[in-house]
């Protein structure tokens, strides 16, 4: 649904939602952690996201709390929406990375050991609020060994606030419209990937099992 809090002034629905205590949606009221949570795993089912597959999370936590992209980053907002995407990585095995804001090149947080197993390049700096925003610091601190990556190839991206993640998704990109549609304030919008198709009018995308292409010969 277009429509969030409506109940209250702004600074009473920002104060509420940056104590992760509601996000209303469709009537339902639903914790910051739960509502990342429901999203992220209707994104993992539907791009068949499980071990080996990377999930690319772009989160403004302003936009969250209600107000402009970079204007009102809370940490707060942050550690609930890292509780909820964690909630469903663990459950499914997949790893996430997380979006640095511009004024860090959008590089990208993520545990060392994905790092050098992708064979990514290494970039130097530690992301705060106020350099990097909100969600990356968060995510940062709470890694065994975080490192940040120049860019990657994700099977998967959940945009939270409009904080653009395409330039880090695999192609094809395919979007993805969650049964919700807010987290607190903020739009979310998502997408998963698949391969690109290839071939001309004789080619085949499905098995034969499958298919029900008749044989050429």
């Amino acid at each position: 649904m277009d429509e969030v809090m409506k109940q209250g002034s702004p600074e009473e629905r920002a104060a509420r939602i940056i104590s992760g205590q509601t996000e209303v949606s469709a009537g339902a009221e639903l914790s910051l952690a739960a509502a990342t949570a429901a999203i992220v795993g209707e994104l993992a089912e539907a791009g068949k996201l499980g071990p080996g597959k990377i999930l690319v999370v772009g989160a403004s936590t302003s936009e969250v709390a209600g107000v402009r992209i970079g204007t009102g980053g809370a940490l707060e907002v942050a550690q609930q929406l890292l509780q909820g995407i964690r909630r469903i990585a663990d459950e499914r095995g997949f790893h996430t990375v997380y979006q640095c804001c511009e004024h860090l090149n959008r590089s990208l947080v993520m545990e060392r050991s994905l790092l050098e197993a992708l064979g990514l390049r290494e970039v130097s700096a530690v992301p705060i609020p106020g350099a990097g925003g909100s969600m990356a610091a968060a995510a940062y601190g709470s890694m065994a060994d975080p490192v940040l990556a120049e860019t990657v190839e994700a099977h998967a991206g959940i945009d939270i606030g409009e904080t653009l993640i395409g330039m880090h998704l695999r192609r094809v990109a395919v979007p993805f419209r969650p049964s919700l549609r807010y987290i607190g304030s903020a739009r979310v919008n998502a997408a998963f990937s698949r391969p690109p198709l290839i071939g001309g009018e004789r080619a085949v995308y499905r098995t034969q099992e499958t298919s029900g292409s008749p044989q050429c010969d």
